[in-house]
């Protein structure tokens, strides 16, 4: 019997979660909300390392996501129920607004585009600026024309990822950590989970209902329980976002958020700034095969001339590598838009387990609306 794995999972249990990310907590706590006994399996020593951490950080207002989408109708109930769990738990955060701008002429109509789908998903305030209120805004941004949205913000992850810890085991949930799932197997009334922790010995528990939280490895659970990943088009295709800080030197580069025009496979390299006043500028977006947060440093300069366009003060020798991380994609950097999959599998062969698929951004801002659906799913209170 493994001392780090078993001790952890109770001996009787209603659901698991697997992954231990902001989502897979928000969705543990609201399971436990509802009386259910709750285990959430973390393959790592802690939660909310990977996806969940390596972001902006940003509370994100809905914007962008396609009209009627899974992404827009979580992002906005999510942005709701964040910024009320924010006021009412004392999580650090800040709705300081965001300045999504066009340097030229021909990307105005990208704003005018994003206007529009913001308007239709109710993501809130938004208004157009000039560059004259642009600068009256924002002194150190050049741009021809912007959209404020005021609704934006930005949040302390780790504060709220511990949030969503502390009520799960409030309501008597577990958090299994070093515990990674290496197979799944129907069994009638649910299923046989095994487990593997650090030590290297398998334990094998029975469950009735799975959520399948596991983030940037939800493809290969989903495999794991006889889902065809390509049938569904449910494949993860990893993006790689890096980050580098800017030097203090600079000052106050910026108030608010400040994002140019989205570019296929992201946002573009925006300008954020944390609750510490320390301002980065990222991500970029890279299609990679394997998990590596390293920073190549030579894309400085590359970054300095992406933020030039908007910031013209920022030059190569003002930034530094600061983090990467990685997005679970649906499609390649070249593919249409692919919404978030929230979905119970009964039909597919796998009953009583809820995939959730490409939970890339805005999944931070989403996790608590993505959280209430997992548990209509699975039959509510």
């Amino acid at each position: 019997m493994s001392k780090l794995t078993r001790p952890a999972i109770p001996a009787s249990l209603d659901v698991a979660v697997i992954g231990g990310g902001v989502v897979g907590l928000a969705c543990g706590a609201a399971l436990a909300g509802t009386g259910r006994r709750v285990v959430v399996l973390e393959r790592g020593d802690r939660v909310g390392a990977e996806t969940s951490a390596r972001n902006s950080q940003v509370i994100h207002a809905g914007l962008y996501y396609l009209e009627g989408s899974l992404k827009a109708r979580c992002c906005v109930e999510g942005r709701g129920l964040l910024y009320e769990r924010c006021e009412r738990l004392g999580i650090p955060h800040r709705r300081i607004g965001k300045l999504v701008v066009a340097t030229a002429a021909d990307e105005v109509p990208v704003l005018e585009r994003i206007y529009s789908r913001a308007i239709t998903n109710g993501a809130g305030a938004i208004e157009w600026r000039d560059a004259v209120a642009i600068m009256e805004l924002e002194p150190r941004v050049r741009a021809v024309s912007g959209l404020w949205s005021p609704d934006s913000g930005i949040v302390d992850a780790h504060a709220l990822v511990g949030s969503y810890r502390a009520e799960l085991e409030s309501a008597g949930g577990v958090v299994a950590l070093r515990t990674e799932v290496v197979g799944l197997e129907p069994r009638p009334g649910g299923w046989r989970v095994e487990t593997v922790g650090v030590d290297g010995e398998v334990f094998a528990f029975d469950v009735p209902l799975l959520v399948n939280a596991a983030g940037l490895v939800a493809d290969r659970v989903a495999e794991m329980a006889g889902i065809n990943l390509d049938e569904q088009a449910w494949r993860h295709y990893f993006s790689k976002g890096s980050y580098f800080g800017v030097a203090p030197s600079l000052g106050a580069l910026t108030t608010h958020l400040v994002y140019p025009v989205p570019e296929a496979g992201g946002l573009g390299a925006h300008v954020t700034l944390d609750l510490g006043g320390r301002f980065r500028l990222g991500p970029d977006a890279e299609p990679v095969s394997e998990i590596s947060y390293a920073v190549d440093p030579a894309k400085r300069e590359q970054f300095a001339a992406a933020a030039q366009r908007y910031l013209p003060e920022i030059r190569a020798e003002h930034l530094f590598p600061e983090m990467a991380g990685i997005r679970p994609k649906r499609v390649g950097p070249t593919g249409p838009f692919a919404d978030f999959v929230v979905e119970e599998t009964s039909h597919l062969g796998a009953p009583g387990m809820v995939q959730l698929i490409g939970i890339e951004s805005p999944g931070l801002t989403a996790a608590g609306s993505i959280a209430r659906r997992v548990v209509e799913l699975l039959g509510g209170a």
